[in-house]
Parts: structure tokens; C-alpha cells; sequence
């Protein structure tokens, strides 16, 4: 029984919470009203550190031996003994993924109050991509659902621009290349096709897009930034950046969606033009007539896929034409492997249960059941057995693993690993299976009569960064501005963006959820707070076998799939298929024959990396531009190479019939070679003696792993392990745990993933 004492102390309490809550609501209109003034300034134009301004004079001091084969390097067979046995083709390195403030959500979250970045344009990403990374070549990809007329006509003038500063066409310090990303999304699997890079090989007029196309009318973010959210940011001393800010977002509601009925080729510079799904997107891309890649990436992450998505399910609109690349790693991490696993069990009358957990994967949904047994008086007792087998079916049925809680007063902390993918190179957040290369790889498209249809992808990386930087992954330094965390200390969470779900890890929601459990009291609703502070990292690269620096020798290696990726480090690889019908074929070749194929790999490791930036790039940039934009660091090679200490080889064995089983097909890893410890490479020959037996299409591709060093989130969990080796407790990279100071640096090792070897069985 509850006495009135009791009863009057709680109505106190009531009284005093709502009171509160009215003060809430009270500041919460106060900074509605002064949305209204920001709205209205936001009416009128950008300031003018938003456009670009042109690019810092090139061309940069290119070095006398770069990145290129033993014909072409003085002294490489002395220096180098695997470039010396190597082709002629130079290799040449990339950034096909960068995003700059044209970008709303690159906007939003470079704004003060998020990680104290600058206003970044196309032009500070070429000068990024110039002098302080050092890249061959590099691509614009802001997303074209935000985009108005004039940021793209500002984007395409900073590309001719940069690509006007580098030097002798036939030989340039660099290629930059046009673009923009397609970026879909469904709630559901159904419907979901995922972000797409949309590259042009032509920059010129009369040759470029008036336009890009987007997937929706109006950017997501962009719709839900009502004037409240806007007023609340603007409470801040960097004023002008938010009204700026409020000006693009309105500029961008405003432009008129293109008719529809008309070609493309037709259509004015002044709309935005609308590609619902890939299909449309590619027959408006036929319409245009240009040169163009389309590349999907993003495809594991967590962030912007449904947990229950699935390649498979845009297999019948994969267009070979344009589609013939794949991101694998990024910023937002590795997308490479296929674990099998599930979240939850459908049953029969539409109703979930927790499924088992795997070496590779915990359900979060367990999770739950074994935070509530933790909670029992008696864990062996039958109501304690009965509380733990509702939690985990009441968080089975809800699945939100992006705001994970379903235990009231459980912290972060105490979900621990659950709902990721372990044991995994710096894998992508709450990592969706079905969408990864290799299980693209393995599928096969039975909805048309005769041969199933593949999707034959090369693979590359990219960085996928918001900030202006491409190719961010020379050095694992300064973890703020090198990496798109937003999830900074307690002052780097937005407090205003928290209120739309779009903020940090501070901002707490509960609510009790409407579902009969036994004991509601150990259950509550879904928090806000997340772990991708622990999963973001520097960028990848895309690197190509290309017979020349120019642009149109770049982008032929790029068509033929000549490509590989790696995850930050210039490690140089070739793989090759030795007894092809006509001789040697290199990655990313497609082949048939009735033989037994034989291979050859060759890797060799970065170079190691020098303190600062070497004195051109502080001579062109000037020592405040380097501090500032660079972070005082380049790349800066030495003479010394790191070790690759082995090789991998994945075979994949795609399906031949619908619905055979993927997880059989693929062989992760097939095989492993070990290299010398040395730094002076390796080189491995192997073959494949069960194929003729098989008589089946197999496709090969190869890791190069280089020696561990320190990287930015190496570690995503950070845990302390029981004497049974459990994990026991977490420190995420997010939060608290994380000062803008903080690098959160770990032990991993770098790698390079080829382009694959695709053969059909001859006969």
C-alpha cells in the first residue's frame, strides 16, 4: 500500500516536472520566434566564402619516381625488386568520393556548433587533393537532391578550374573529374537501391550536364529543417555561418522539379531533374550521351540501408553499361565481407523471435534478454527465465538497432558489441549482410529467361568525406577533420539537432512501447544515443593500372576495371591470370576457359610517411593555408617501404540456380601466402585445381595486408575482456569518451583489395 505521505510527495514531484516541461515549451517558442528572423535573412545571399574561389596555381612538384613500374623508375630493379619484375603501367591514386559544402548535410554538420569546421568548397578540395594528399586524380560527388543551379554551375567552374592549374594535359599533376551522387532510400527492403556515384570523363562545355540528377525532389535533410531547428542553431556567436547555412537550405526547396516526358539532352539548366530508380536513371544517362561510371557504395552501412536490405533485390536494374565499379571501403568503413547471420526470425503469423548469435554477430536482441536475467534476483528461476524470453522477443519485434535501448536505465555501454559485425576489418555501423561485395558477387539475376545475369564489379575505395579532403587516409591523425565523426566530446553534440533526430549522443529519448511484455517496469523506449563516434575512419583509395597520367588513359583503366582499392595506404598490387585463351589478363578481366587457371600476385607496401609537409606545398599553399587546411600534415614519403606481411585470396563460386544458398559460395579465405618481413614486397603464384572439375564461373580476388600500425578507431569497441575472454566493458570513440583531441588510435592493418578475376567455365 501506498500512504498519503507517499501520495503527496509524488504529486509534488508531478507538479514539479511539468513545471518544468512548460519552461521547456516556453524557450522552445522563444527560439521558434527567433528562427523567424534567421528564415527570413536566410532569404538573401550566401556570403561569399560559400562559392569557390580558384584554386591555388599548379601544377604541384611531382616526384621523379612516382608510383609507377620498373620501365619507368631509375633504379627500381635495385630499389625495388617487385616493380622490377612488374608491367609498364604506372599506378596511379584516387579519390572518386568527396562531398563539400554544396552538400546539405556536409553543410549541416560542418557547422560550429557540430566540429568547428570551415566553410568548405570544390575549390579547397582540389587545393586538398593538390597539396596536402597528393592525389593522381579525384572526382566531385555532392548530392545532387540539395543542389541548385548555381551550386553546380560552381562545382563544374571549380573542376575546369583545377584541371586548368595542372600543368601539360598530356601529363598533368592531376585529373579532376565531374560528378555527383544519386543518393535512394526506402524504409523498407523492397524499394531500396542505395547511394550511387554518378562520375562524367568529360569536364568541358558543351560536353558536361546542365544539371544532376537526383532521386528525390528535395533533399531529405532539407525537409526537416523547419525554421524552429534553424533558430535553435542560430544561438550561437558564428552568426553569419548559420544564416548562410538557412540561405542554401531555402534555395534549395525552391527549385522547380524538371518536366517530365522530356530527354534529358533537352531539358533547361535551371530545374531539378528526377530519377526515381536506377532504371530511369540510366535511360536519362542514355539520353545524355556522355561518357559516364556509375559506382555504389555505402552498401553495408548501417546508417542509410534497412537492416533487412538486400542487393538481390535491385539485381533486375543493374545496368552492366554503367554499374561496373563497387565501393568497398570508405570513410564509413568495409563493406567487403558476407557474414552470415540474422537479426530476428519472421514466424508465421507475422510475428518476430530473437534469432541465435553467431562468432560473427550478436543480436541485439539477446542482448536484452541477458541484461534482464542480469537484473533477476534469481537467474534460474522460472519468472526470471520468463522476463528474459520477453525481452528478447519484445526487442526482436521492434529492431531499431540505430537507437538502440529497450532496457530502461541500461547505459551504451552495457549493449556492448551487440548488433555489429565482428571480428572485421574496421567494418561499416550495424552492418547489413546482404548488401556487401561479396555477396554481390556470389548473386546471380534469374527474372530473365536463359543465363542468370552477374553483377561483374571491379573494386575500389573512396573516402566518402563531407569535409573537402580527398584521399584523407595518407595519415591517421586529427580524427575530427580527417574522418566525418560527429560525435565529439559533450559540446560536439547539437542539442537543436537532437530534437530531430539528426544530433549526437547526448540527446536521451524514452517512451514506454506499446507491446505486452511481462514486466514493462524493466523495459522503455528507444534512446538516441548511437556508436558511430567508433565507427567512422580516414578514407579509402581507388587505384588504377593506367598507361599514362592524362585523363583519357585514366579513365580507359577505370572501364576495363584495371582498378583496385585500398584503405588509406599507397600499397602497390597487381593480380594477374597467367594461362588465359590470350595470354595474361589482368584484374578486372572477364575470361572463359576449360583449363585450370594460374595466378600471379604481386604487392609491395607504402612508403613510409615523414613528419609535416614537404616545402612545396607550404611554398604554393602558404604555412597558414597548410596549418589550416592540410592540419599541417601531407603526404610526405620517404625511402623506406612498409611490409606487406600477406596475401589473401577470396573465392567466390556464384549461384547457378535461384535461391541456392550464398554463404557455401564464397571462400573467405581460399587461400593465404606469407610474405617476407623485409618491406622489399612479395610475389605468390597459385592455382585453382578443382575449377575444370567444378565446371563453374569462379571469380578470384586478392587482399594485400600490410603490418599493423596505429589507425584512427582500430579498435571500435575498445573493451576490457574477463578472464573468459568476454567482453565485459566498452569505451566507445563517441561522446564523453572522446575529446576533439582524442584520435582513438588502435592497432590494424592496412590493406589493398584487387579488382577480381572473372572466369566462365569453357565447354
Amino acid at each position: 500500500m501506498v500512504g498519503p505521505r507517499a501520495r503527496r510527495a509524488a504529486l509534488t514531484a508531478s507538479r514539479g516536472i511539468r513545471m518544468i516541461k512548460k519552461l521547456a515549451l516556453g524557450l522552445l517558442a522563444l527560439t521558434a520566434v527567433t528562427a523567424g528572423g534567421v528564415w527570413v535573412l536566410g532569404l538573401g545571399p550566401f556570403g561569399s566564402h560559400w562559392e569557390s574561389a580558384p584554386a591555388t596555381p599548379g601544377p604541384r612538384l611531382m616526384p621523379v619516381a612516382p608510383n609507377v613500374a620498373a620501365a619507368n623508375m631509375s633504379q627500381a630493379d635495385t630499389v625495388d625488386p617487385v616493380l622490377a619484375a612488374a608491367s609498364s603501367a604506372e599506378i596511379l591514386f584516387g579519390d572518386f568520393h568527396v562531398h563539400t559544402n554544396w552538400s546539405i548535410d556536409a553543410a549541416m554538420f560542418g557547422l560550429p556548433m557540430m566540429t568547428d569546421s570551415e566553410v568548405v568548397t570544390p575549390a579547397d578540395a582540389c587545393d586538398f587533393a593538390r597539396y596536402c594528399s597528393a592525389l593522381d586524380f579525384w572526382s566531385i560527388n555532392d548530392h545532387a537532391e540539395g543542389m541548385t543551379p548555381r551550386s553546380w554551375q560552381d562545382s563544374v567552374d571549380a573542376i575546369r578550374d583545377c584541371n586548368a592549374q595542372s600543368g601539360d594535359p598530356q601529363n598533368p599533376d592531376m585529373v579532376s573529374f565531374v560528378g555527383w551522387e544519386w543518393s535512394q532510400g526506402a524504409n523498407q527492403a523492397e524499394g531500396h537501391y542505395g547511394h550511387k556515384n554518378v562520375i562524367f570523363r568529360e569536364w568541358e562545355p558543351g560536353v558536361t550536364p546542365l544539371r544532376p540528377i537526383s532521386s528525390q525532389k528535395i533533399h531529405t535533410i532539407a525537409k526537416m529543417m523547419p525554421a524552429p531547428a534553424l533558430g535553435a542553431m542560430s544561438i550561437n556567436s558564428a552568426f553569419f555561418r548559420y544564416q548562410d547555412f538557412a540561405s542554401y537550405v531555402r534555395e534549395s526547396v525552391t527549385v522547380p522539379t524538371c518536366p517530365a516526358g522530356v530527354s534529358a539532352a533537352d531539358l533547361p539548366a535551371d530545374c531539378r531533374e528526377v530519377a526515381a530508380t536506377p532504371d530511369v536513371l540510366y535511360r536519362k544517362l542514355d539520353e545524355l550521351g556522355y561518357d559516364a561510371v556509375v559506382i555504389p557504395h555505402g552498401l553495408a552501412w548501417g546508417r542509410t540501408n534497412p537492416r533487412d536490405a538486400d542487393f538481390a533485390n535491385q539485381m533486375p536494374q543493374h545496368n552492366a553499361r554503367y554499374q561496373t565499379l563497387i565501393e568497398t571501403f570508405s570513410g564509413h568503413g568495409n563493406s567487403e565481407v558476407f557474414a552470415d547471420f540474422e537479426r530476428r526470425i519472421a514466424n508465421p503469423d507475422g510475428s518476430y523471435e530473437c534469432a541465435e548469435a553467431t562468432a560473427d554477430f550478436i543480436p541485439c536482441c539477446q542482448r536484452a534478454g541477458e541484461l534482464i536475467r542480469q537484473r533477476c534476483e534469481d537467474p534460474l528461476a522460472a519468472e526470471c527465465e520468463q522476463r528474459t524470453a520477453d525481452a528478447r522477443r519484445f526487442a526482436a519485434e521492434v529492431l531499431d538497432d540505430r537507437s538502440r535501448g529497450v532496457v530502461a536505465g541500461a547505459s551504451l555501454e552495457d549493449w556492448g558489441n551487440c548488433g555489429q559485425l565482428l571480428n572485421s576489418f574496421l567494418p561499416a555501423w550495424y552492418y547489413v549482410n546482404r548488401q556487401s561485395t561479396q555477396y554481390a558477387l556470389a548473386l546471380g539475376d534469374f527474372s530473365q529467361p536463359g543465363a542468370p545475369q552477374r553483377a561483374r564489379f571491379g573494386i575500389m575505395a573512396s573516402s566518402d568525406g563531407h569535409k573537402a579532403r580527398p584521399g584523407t587516409g595518407y595519415k591517421q591523425f586529427d580524427r575530427t577533420i580527417m574522418t566525418d565523426t560527429k560525435e565529439v566530446g559533450k559540446s560536439g553534440a547539437s542539442p537543436a539537432l537532437g530534437l530531430f533526430g539528426l544530433g549526437g549522443n547526448d540527446a536521451e529519448a524514452s517512451s514506454v512501447l506499446p507491446l505486452p511484455v511481462a514486466d514493462k517496469s524493466f523495459l522503455s523506449g528507444i534512446g538516441r544515443r548511437n556508436r558511430m563516434g567508433s565507427f567512422y575512419y580516414t578514407g579509402g583509395l581507388i587505384a588504377v593500372h593506367s598507361a599514362a597520367r592524362d585523363r583519357d588513359s585514366i579513365w580507359e583503366g577505370v572501364a576495363k576495371k584495371q582498378v583496385y582499392g585500398t584503405s588509406g595506404e599507397r600499397i602497390l598490387l597487381w593480380f594477374d591470370l597467367l594461362n588465359g585463351e590470350n595470354g595474361e589478363a589482368p584484374m578486372g578481366s572477364e575470361v572463359s576457359m576449360a583449363d585450370n587457371p594460374r595466378f600471379r600476385v604481386r604487392a609491395l607496401g607504402a612508403f613510409v610517411q615523414k613528419p609535416g609537409c614537404p616545402a612545396d606545398s607550404v611554398q604554393a599553399l602558404g604555412a597558414e593555408r597548410v596549418a589550416s587546411l592540410c592540419r599541417g600534415e601531407c603526404y610526405h614519403p620517404g625511402d623506406q617501404r612498409k611490409p606487406i606481411t600477406r596475401i589473401e585470396v577470396v573465392r567466390i563460386r556464384p549461384q547457378q540456380s535461384a535461391g541456392e544458398a550464398i554463404a557455401p559460395l564464397i571462400e573467405d579465405s581460399w587461400k593465404t601466402f606469407p610474405c617476407p618481413a623485409d618491406g622489399t614486397g612479395c610475389t605468390v603464384e597459385f592455382s585453382d585445381d578443382d575449377f575444370a572439375a567444378a565446371q563453374r564461373e569462379t571469380v578470384y580476388y586478392v587482399r594485400a595486408i600490410a603490418q599493423a600500425q596505429p589507425t584512427i578507431n582500430g579498435d571500435n569497441y575498445r573493451c576490457e575482456y574477463n578472464g573468459a575472454g568476454e567482453c565485459v566493458k566498452i569505451k566507445f570513440c563517441s561522446g564523453e569518451a572522446a575529446s576533439r583531441e582524442e584520435d582513438c588510435l588502435a592497432p590494424a592493418e592496412p590493406r589493398a583489395w584487387s579488382s577480381p578475376v572473372f572466369i566462365e567455365y569453357k565447354g
